[in-house]
């Protein structure tokens, strides 16, 4: 017979002392054996009863005894029997595949649960297999074995099914993970607890912020031990950690609980972009677009590619000005610092120190047009100041009509009238066609040549000593408080007022103007003028003219004005009435406007002995419905009383007025009678 495990078993003294996989022990001594490591029970009975004769440690069940009895135990030859069992963690559990092979008899439980049933004394090996599903978690599977007569051998296998078409169980998310950073070396090391998984392919290790997504930082590999260490990258963010496990079909397990790594900030920004350099003059602008965690910039300068470079400068805002040789290659470049100081790399760009900046354009255009020339004048802002006192100047454009056309621009020679400084200037047009519309515009020009945007258009409509046309349309209206004189508005342009004049016809039919200061303007009509004093039935001519922005106008004389012939209403009172008043000086309007409260008067009384006697004051005002001066108060004013007003008056008509000085016994000291043409004007 063949004892292939004699010699093994004979060696389990010196093993059990050196740690190997394979331990025995007398049967009254109390064996533990580690998961997943077997425990082998030997009895010299087919009945596993009684006190096992030894037990011991088998990493595998794999026995060939031959027709003896195993090594190390004294068993009969025939007749006896093994018990292997173990307790393990099947961790997601899942497809199993259980091998028996044995001579003679051989029973496999799971769980108690028989699997595998091959109890019969036969004299050849007899196998089985069986699929089996194992849940997750701790199961216990037990071996009997039983040799009745003859060879006797034994063996018994399980694996995890690993093929992707049959193991659909994900792996159990590993536990205990933890993450310890170090700030020095700016790298965290990460721990867990191996998993109990017996397909387990290995461990993919994730890192995000909580902002992104997990990305896989352990590499394209599984990792086959419970640790890793990650280069973190030193932005001064918190990340977070997770491991996932995989076993041999490829499935990947549930991220584990997540833990975090607060990194210490030793990223700078990225770089600036779009750098720019802009000459003008002496100076160099330099602008890019800076990163959004950038606290300030430092700006650095070479007079060759290679360096070195000096520090300029240091600014918070994505620009900087500096002063910078004409014409000359200069070398630049600029970096971002973040709060914490740490640097980005360099945005370079050259400069030549060419002038190609224009300056700003002018401001704020303006003129006075007068018959003959136009001035124009404009302001500069800020910044031409050495531009100016270097040689620069401007240009002044003008082209026809009321928009700018480019296609005729002309440039304007301006007379030696005009002036230019670095704040601004006027120009001294000659040249301009007079009597219609043109449009001008300036630009700033600096020493190098560089011409600024042009202003805003100024549509300017040029002087004349052209007189407007005749009016038309004029009209004259007598009224009870003067007479109305309207006209139709002048189609020309340049028309700034108005005038009317007042004249008398002569015997020889010719008319004698006399003035246009007779004529009022109201606010509701611009086209109308009331003109006249007392309606009291004379005749008149009136004319109207247009007077343009530069004095120009037809004189009423003219063949061209229209005359207009009206007589007055003649609104007097039919009743004669004496005036006597000696008192003392009056004062009042015998024309006021619809602005006014109405006519009023005032008056003194110097004379002393008449003046004793007088009781108090009547002011009458003629009704000409009843034709009577009738009082416009009860009783007399008080004897001190210098002034009155008629605020009972109606506009648009003329009055007529008493004013008597009554003594004690009803006596008049003295009367006065005056008029006063209330206007209600246009």
């Amino acid at each position: 017979m063949t004892r292939n495990r004699l010699a093994t078993l004979a060696a389990t003294a010196a093993l059990t002392a050196g740690g190997g996989l394979i331990t025995a022990a007398p049967a009254s001594a109390a064996v533990t054996c580690a998961s997943p490591v077997w425990k082998a029970q030997y009895y010299g009975n087919s009945a596993f009863s009684g006190t096992p004769k030894l037990t011991a440690c088998d990493s595998v069940i794999s026995e060939n005894y031959g027709s003896g009895d195993p090594a190390g135990v004294t068993l009969p030859k025939d007749n006896f029997s093994v018990r292997w069992s173990l307790t393990r963690d099947f961790g997601s559990g899942g497809p199993f595949r259980f091998s028996a092979a044995t001579q003679d008899g051989m029973r496999v439980h799971v769980d108690g649960v028989r699997k595998i049933d091959l109890w019969k004394n036969v004299s050849t090996t007899a196998r089985k297999t069986v699929d089996l599903t194992i849940p997750a978690g701790t199961h216990t599977i037990r071996v009997d074995y039983v040799a009745w007569t003859g060879v006797a051998n034994a063996g018994f296998t399980y694996t995890p099914r690993t093929e992707a078409a049959v193991d659909t169980v994900k792996p159990l998310a590993p536990a205990g993970l933890a993450a310890a950073y170090d700030r020095d070396t700016s790298k965290t090391t990460l721990r867990w607890a191996a998993s109990k998984e017996m397909d387990l392919a290995g461990y993919r290790v994730y890192r995000r912020l909580s902002t992104t997504s997990w990305a896989k930082v352990s590499g394209s590999s599984p990792l086959t031990s419970p640790s890793f260490v990650d280069a973190t990258p030193a932005t001064g963010q918190t990340f977070l950690y997770e491991v996932r496990a995989v076993d041999k079909a490829g499935r990947e397990s549930a991220g584990s609980a997540d833990v975090t790594a607060v990194t210490v900030d030793r990223t700078g920004p990225t770089a600036p972009t779009a750098l720019t350099v802009t000459g003008d003059a002496w100076w160099a602008t330099l602008a890019w677009h800076g990163p959004a965690d950038a606290a300030r910039y430092e700006v650095y300068a070479a007079p060759v590619a290679t360096g070195p470079f000096e520090l300029l400068g240091t600014t918070t805002t994505a620009s900087y000005r500096t002063d910078a040789p004409m014409n000359t290659a200069r070398y630049y470049r600029v970096r971002a610092l973040d709060a914490l100081g740490n640097p980005s790399a360099y945005a370079a760009v050259t400069g030549d120190g060419v002038d190609r900046t224009p300056p700003k354009s002018p401001t704020s255009l303006g003129h006075v047009a007068e018959a003959g020339y136009t001035d124009v004048y404009w302001k500069q802002p800020d910044g031409f100041f050495e531009d100016f006192d270097n040689g620069g100047t401007y240009h002044v454009y003008r082209s026809p009509g009321k928009t700018l056309d480019l296609a005729a621009l002309d440039r304007v020679t301006c007379a030696e009238e005009s002036d230019e400084t670095s704040t601004g200037g006027s120009c001294h047009d000659l040249g301009m066609p007079a009597g219609t519309y043109v449009t001008y515009a300036v630009a700033a020009v600096d020493p190098a040549g560089n011409e600024s945007a042009l202003s805003a258009p100024l549509v300017v409509r040029t002087g004349d000593r052209v007189a407007p046309g005749p009016v038309t349309g004029v009209r004259a209206t007598p009224r009870a408080d003067g007479v109305l004189v309207s006209w139709a508005a002048s189609t020309e342009d340049d028309i700034e007022r108005y005038v009317a004049w007042t004249g008398t016809r002569q015997a020889d039919g010719t008319v004698k103007w006399l003035s246009s200061s007779s004529c009022r303007e109201g606010t509701s009509d611009p086209l109308a003028v009331l003109c006249g004093d007392l309606p009291d039935g004379e005749t008149y001519v009136y004319a109207v003219v247009a007077r343009d922005r530069w004095g120009n106008a037809l004189p009423p004389r003219d063949p061209k004005v229209t005359a207009v012939e009206v007589t007055e209403l003649d609104v007097r009172p039919s009743v004669t009435v004496t005036r006597d008043w000696q008192l003392g000086g009056l004062g009042y309007g015998t024309v006021i406007g619809s602005d006014q409260d109405g006519p009023a008067i005032n008056w003194r009384c110097d004379k002393t002995a008449e003046c004793a006697t007088v009781e108090g004051y009547r002011v009458s005002r003629w009704n000409a419905a009843t034709k009577a001066y009738e009082p416009l108060h009860a009783g007399l004013l008080p004897a001190e009383t210098r002034l009155y007003t008629d605020t009972t008056a109606a506009r648009g008509t003329t009055h007529f007025y008493t004013l008597e000085a009554v003594r004690a016994d009803g006596g008049v000291a003295g009367t006065h009678v005056w008029s006063c043409v209330f206007q209600d004007r246009v």
